[in-house]
């Protein structure tokens, strides 16, 4: 058989662990280069796409189009002094961005390429393995990698990395508890945690389509997860310096920046995985070419969906400004959780009654016709809510001053008419030399 010949059958879980030694080892070499040439050009296109986007020019001196910019940065890391504070926890201090960076590397060898094609006689899985918890293996990843960035806040002993650690960690663990949840309705579904099988359950329709909520809840999740521009409070460079990173220099300092745009590659393909099709090719490919799927045009499909989904990404770092915390953690534990679990009840209900072997389609209908209705009364009451507190009606009664404290802010309004529930003083008269003489001669008597 040729080397580029492709057998028909799917990889499934009982494909792996049967490649030889040397197979293994060329599928994580391939997937180390492949996450590393990744970086390098996620680099490059992002500074490109935002400076085109900024009316500005990017990278155009190292190599063609500025395309070896991201190696030069590297050399440059790499050449730099390692400073290491005085009173830092030095071990903490060095294995922290070990433990951020090394997680992101093992979370990719999970994710699948395309399908199962014919290496120099032997048949294997473009994939580096699978699992029957597979997907589970990238969420315990996620959190390991949270131990980097909290341990590497603590260690450097100053205060804005410490703070920046303590975001990180509240700000993950919140958005990793709405992205399991996100993946629930999908192993519903699938009926596997194994992203091979998961793929294959989607031969007729994406999960972004019949799993939409869930869709959405993920890409918000992700740019959570990624600590990335709109929720980038980790770092924020306007009231924190760096972040966790701020004392990190050289080579430490390198390995977060590594780690933070292999996440971003896993995170997208991840996406690509359970909610876009994985590999296969779009509809409309598919339909009209038979083998699309097979061989290694998959990875080519593959690849194109990873690339937007990064581009996405760019997009929104170039366009939206950053939240508040208050607003993160309010969208985290008000809205994508109760979501997420209202949306998972209503999936389980129509899998119960599809078990039972009732119309799936009717249910379907009828289930979107409640959640229009639903969602038409509670616009309506909102509007006519606002619209009786907004009406200002003529000779009415002043409204009673109210707490500036009451909402539990920290810093009250500075037209607030009562502080801490006194009144608010008067306003010194402005000084003049009339009245600055008055006194000095009442002072004298």
């Amino acid at each position: 058989m040729s080397p580029l010949a492709a057998p028909a059958a799917d990889p499934t879980l009982a494909t792996f662990g049967k490649d030889p030694w040397w197979l293994i080892g060329g599928k994580v070499l391939v997937i180390f280069v492949f996450l590393v040439l990744t970086v390098l050009l996620s680099m490059w296109v992002e500074r490109r796409v935002i400076g085109r986007m900024q009316l500005r020019v990017g990278p155009n001196r190292c190599g063609p189009f500025g395309l070896l910019q991201g190696l030069a940065d590297g050399v440059k890391l790499a050449l730099k002094e390692d400073i290491v504070p005085r009173q830092v926890d030095k071990v903490v201090f060095v294995l922290a961005p070990v433990m951020s960076a090394v997680p992101a590397f093992i979370s990719f060898i999970i994710i699948p390429f395309g399908p199962t094609v014919s290496v120099f006689g032997h048949h294997t899985a473009l994939q580096g393995t699978d699992l029957p918890v597979a997907v589970l293996l990238v969420l315990a990843m996620s959190s390991m990698g949270i131990y980097g960035v909290v341990l590497a806040g603590w260690s450097s002993m100053s205060p804005y990395s410490l703070l920046g650690g303590l975001r990180s960690s509240a700000q993950m663990i919140s958005y990793e508890i709405a992205m399991g949840l996100s993946f629930v309705a999908v192993f519903m579904f699938a009926g596997s945690m194994s992203t091979s099988e998961i793929v294959a359950k989607q031969d007729h329709i994406w999960f972004a389509v019949l799993l939409a909520p869930s869709f959405v809840v993920y890409v918000i999740t992700m740019m959570g997860e990624s600590n990335r521009i709109p929720f980038d409070l980790p770092e924020g460079e306007g009231e924190l310096v760096g972040g966790f990173h701020t004392e990190y220099s050289s080579l430490k300092f390198a390995m977060f920046f590594l780690a933070e745009y292999i996440n971003l590659a896993t995170l997208s393909a991840l996406a690509t995985t359970l909610f876009l099709g994985g590999w296969r090719a779009p509809a409309p490919i598919s339909t009209v070419w038979a083998g699309a799927n097979s061989g290694w045009w998959p990875v080519l499909w593959f690849m194109i969906k990873l690339w937007l989904f990064i581009f996405f990404f760019i997009w929104l770092r170039g366009s939206l400004p950053r939240v508040r915390y208050d607003q993160l953690m309010k969208l985290g534990w008000k809205i994508l959780m109760p979501v997420s679990l209202a949306w998972i009840l209503l999936v389980s209900t129509i899998k119960a009654f599809k078990n039972d072997g009732y119309d799936i389609q009717q249910i379907l209908w009828i289930t979107a016709g409640v959640i229009a209705v639903v969602l038409v009364v509670t616009v309506v009451w909102e509007m006519v809510r606002g619209g009786d507190g907004g009406e200002i009606v003529p000779g009415a009664e002043a409204p009673a001053p109210r707490d500036p404290f009451a909402g539990g802010f920290p810093v009250p309004p500075m037209d607030a008419p009562h502080y801490h529930g006194r009144a608010r003083e008067e306003p010194a008269r402005p000084a003049t030399i009339e009245s600055a003489s008055e006194e000095v001669t009442s002072g004298t008597h």
